[in-house]
């Protein structure tokens, strides 16, 4: 049976790797699965196709001869021929922070090396059926600019329909692959972990054990031998025997942050897609904070931002903590990225201190739980309060937004969980967004 035009069997991708034997594997099965074969072996040549093919996806390596697969895409991305083109790296398994460094300079997704033929042909399945909905979304766009006069309900709620299963999959497949990451270097985390904090304890035990002995044999033989007194000076004994629990309880303590660092990436990662869990609002907002930790130091445009925690008693909600927590991380980190795109804001000018406020409170008249995200940055125009939760807008820089954020969490919010998220906002008195979600 023929498959039908324009749908994603009838997709071109680009192999780009310079192993030969990673260019058979790849070109086999996915000539199997019917899609056309580009292949490449360095990155000037993949730019090259690219920009003459319009492949539909490319399956790019980190590491090639000449330029580098992060420095290929981000050519990939300041080309207007090219830069929608979603880009899936190749990677070594072992290289967790090289592929977060892909996720930001505009990958969408990564593969890990050796290959399990199922998860490639399942992910560049995911990636075109998205590739496919924004193209034809595009489509019904430019058609009913063109039938402006001619438009009717069904039309429009049939686009809007469009629309939102787009944003579904786009927000299902980046919580997925986040959620992956995130439950993976946790997961990495947590094995030595536990086997480091096992025996800091039993040195624990045994320097207290061996202090103790030798402090006995001190006593009873207080006059030492020459020798082992000049030995004592020489090693400064008493300064060791005075340093060495101190530094087992500073093990002690880096061992307790790294815990709760672990603790509280499992919290940000949790899947659940299938069915609400009951769930602690506070503990997602706490988890969400201490990834963007690093995010809230001072750097040249600004100082440290302080957070703010006003926090109330708040009973528990069913939810779907992965999403709500998605919902956190946007909010926070469009806050601290206000902060860093606005040097001559009128919080600079003020020499005021940058800060987020995040509040809670439980409004048990109206079973609400209520949250705000307030920061006192330069605010939103008027203009763009218009346009803040629509697909795909944004006031970001190309490359460093995908306009998805704000409209993926209202989604999360009023669909999913049947709340409501609205802001307000004026140009020099900050912005505050507010959630409220109903306690069943």
């Amino acid at each position: 049976m023929s498959n039908p035009p324009n749908s994603i069997y009838d997709s071109t991708i680009l192999i780009v790797d310079d192993n030969q034997t990673n260019l058979k594997m790849l070109s086999n099965a996915i000539a199997e699965s019917g899609w056309e074969i580009l292949v490449a072996t360095d990155g000037e040549s993949a730019i090259e196709q690219a920009e003459y093919a319009k492949p539909d996806l490319i399956l790019l390596d980190v590491m090639m001869p000449g330029i580098d697969g992060f420095k290929t895409c981000q050519l990939l991305k300041k080309n207007h021929l090219t830069q929608d083109i979603p880009v899936i790296f190749l990677t070594a398994l072992s290289d967790k922070f090289d592929k977060v460094q892909g996720l930001l300079i505009g990958g969408v997704d990564y593969i890990t090396k050796p290959f399990q033929i199922e998860e490639v042909l399942a992910r560049i399945q995911v990636h075109l059926k998205i590739r496919f909905l924004t193209k034809k979304l595009a489509e019904q766009n430019q058609q009913l600019e063109q039938r402006v006069g001619e438009r009717t309900q069904e039309l429009s709620q049939a686009l809007e329909d469009l629309k939102q299963s787009q944003l579904q999959l786009v927000q299902q497949e980046k919580l997925s692959t986040l959620g992956q990451l995130v439950a993976g270097v946790a997961h990495e985390i947590n094995n030595p972990l536990g086997f480091i904090t096992g025996n800091v304890d039993f040195i624990n035990n045994y320097t207290q054990s061996l202090i103790t002995h030798l402090r006995l044999y001190q006593e009873i033989y207080p006059q030492a031998d020459e020798k082992i007194i000049k030995n004592a000076k020489l090693i400064e004994l008493e300064q060791i025997l005075q340093d060495i629990p101190k530094a087992i309880a500073s093990v002690n303590l880096g061992l307790e942050r790294i815990t709760e660092i672990s603790e509280s990436l499992r919290i940000f990662a949790r899947t659940d897609t299938t069915h609400k869990m009951s769930f602690d609002i506070h503990d997602g907002i706490d988890s969400t904070l201490l990834i963007l930790k690093h995010r809230l130091k001072s750097n040249k445009q600004r100082p440290e931002i302080v957070i703010i925690k006003n926090y109330g008693e708040l009973p528990f909600v069913d939810c779907y903590p992965g999403q709500i927590n998605q919902v956190f991380m946007n909010l926070i980190a469009n806050a601290i990225e206000a902060f860093d795109e606005e040097p001559n804001s009128p919080t600079n000018n003020r020499n005021m201190i940058p800060e987020i406020r995040i509040t809670t409170i439980f409004q048990p008249e109206s079973n609400l739980i209520k949250i705000t995200v307030k920061d006192n940055g330069n605010g939103i125009s008027p203009e763009n309060s218009q346009q803040i939760f629509q697909q795909y807008f944004t006031t970001k820089p190309v490359g460093k937004g995908t306009g998805l954020g704000l409209s993926i969490s209202k989604q999360i919010i009023e669909d999913k969980h049947q709340g409501k998220i609205y802001f307000n906002s004026a140009l020099g008195q900050g912005t505050e967004f507010i959630i409220e979600l109903p306690v069943t």
